[in-house]
């Protein structure tokens, strides 16, 4: 049960309606133009908006921003320690397995390091790590009904090498 601002419980525990989803994410970075060749130039998204030299907001299809990038408190910062609290990775989630592929060649095209590649049975998902080392997930979900669910009826995630190959396969 949940407790109510009255400090009362309530019958009923709230959760976040079916549709809720997450937005943006907006990332501090040490070099607004590093920034930009990646998360334009390598991923594809395009430039909906400059604040000056200070900031970027990116977008896929012209939404006002996915991603936002600013130095305001970070210009030539090191990157965050990875043992600490923070951002373990912002997911980028591709509509169909075919976007996912395409993204995976211009990366490789562009000599950029992959860092793994995971089926986890509800999607398939490409690994890397953008200048400022942040970890950054490229996915798309499989279909619900194909999600493996075991004998009790729960979810089953797990972690697996992606097939590769077959990803890319369906690029042909």
């Amino acid at each position: 049960m949940m407790e109510t601002a009255e400090g009362n419980r309530s019958d009923q525990e709230y959760t976040v309606p079916p549709q809720t989803r997450i937005g943006h994410v907006h990332l501090k970075v040490s070099d607004l133009e590093k920034a930009l060749t990646f998360y334009r130039d390598i991923l594809g998204f395009e430039v909906i908006m400059m604040y000056g030299d200070e900031a970027a907001f990116l977008s896929a299809g012209g939404y006002h921003h996915h991603i936002g990038l600013n130095t305001w408190r970070s210009k030539d910062a090191p990157p965050a320690s990875r043992e600490g609290v923070g951002l373990f990775h912002a997911a980028i989630v591709y509509p169909e397995r075919r976007d996912l592929a395409a993204a995976l060649v211009r990366i490789q095209q562009a000599g950029y390091p992959v860092g793994g590649a995971s089926d986890h049975g509800v999607s398939e998902a490409i690994y890397l790590r953008d200048p400022d080392d942040n970890g950054i997930e490229l996915y798309w979900d499989r279909p619900r009904e194909s999600w493996p669910y075991n004998d009790k009826g729960e979810l089953e995630m797990y972690t697996r090498p992606l097939d590769v190959q077959s990803l890319l396969a369906t690029l042909n």
